[in-house]
């Protein structure tokens, strides 16, 4: 298993072992890192579609931008999605790399590494605060009860899944299937615990994340894509 770094920023996080069972209360997000440039993050993708059907799970895949220049752009790439990532090393005191995962804001490990995700995702702290996210007529509604001082909300768009022919780059030659794919998100200003924002783009799902000021996940919501309207 290759764990790639493009940088680096402190210790690494030990977190080897075996967990299958999620003890989390509330949901627990995962959020990868990874790219269509990098020739060890299709075993993590693939991972991140599986774990995504499970009940409790909130999985998002965040393209980061630095392999962009060995080959092959990545289409779903961004420079912020690549400074999410530098933020989290930096909080959690690990380096920069892909694919990693973060699971709750709380840990981080190589995203292709079944054995350590699940033990992470075993031992992710409960999400205090409730969230949800609802359609109305007018898009979305959300409400998280109980904020804490420093709390914020990010509002993430994603597509559910994505195929790709690569045609250069160390995955050249590949079709990649991706799942969860991360296209838009911003911070929601919650006015007593409660905001309002427009639907997704038509096909795209919607998240909501609350994390303190550490960044670590303290509540979470998702919404599947709006069903088609057939005439």
């Amino acid at each position: 298993m290759q764990r790639r770094t493009l940088m680096t920023g402190g210790a690494a996080l030990a977190l080897t072992g075996a967990g299958q069972a999620q003890a989390a209360a509330g949901p627990v997000v995962l959020e990868l890192f990874t790219s269509q440039g990098c020739s060890s993050c299709p075993p993590a993708d693939a991972l991140l579609g599986e774990l995504a059907k499970q009940p409790g799970v909130i999985a998002l895949a965040w393209h980061v931008d630095y392999w962009n220049n060995l080959g092959w752009r990545d289409p779903f790439a961004s420079a912020a999605w690549t400074d999410r990532q530098r933020a989290y090393a930096a909080a959690l005191r690990d380096e920069v790399y892909t694919p990693a995962l973060v699971v709750n804001g709380a840990a981080m490990v190589v995203g292709s590494d079944s054995y350590a995700v699940r033990k992470a995702m075993a031992a992710a702290p409960a999400a205090p605060v409730a969230v949800t996210l609802r359609r109305s007529a007018a898009g979305l509604d959300m409400e998280a009860a109980g904020l804490p001082q420093g709390a914020t909300a990010l509002l993430v768009f994603y597509d559910p899944e994505h195929a790709t022919a690569v045609a250069a780059g160390e995955n050249s030659g590949r079709r990649l299937k991706e799942y969860r794919v991360v296209r838009a998100a911003r911070e929601i200003a919650m006015s007593e615990g409660r905001a309002a924002a427009p639907d997704a783009p038509a096909g795209q799902g919607a998240a909501l994340l609350v994390r303190d000021r550490a960044w670590r996940i303290i509540g979470a919501a998702d919404l599947p894509p709006a069903p088609k309207v057939t005439g």
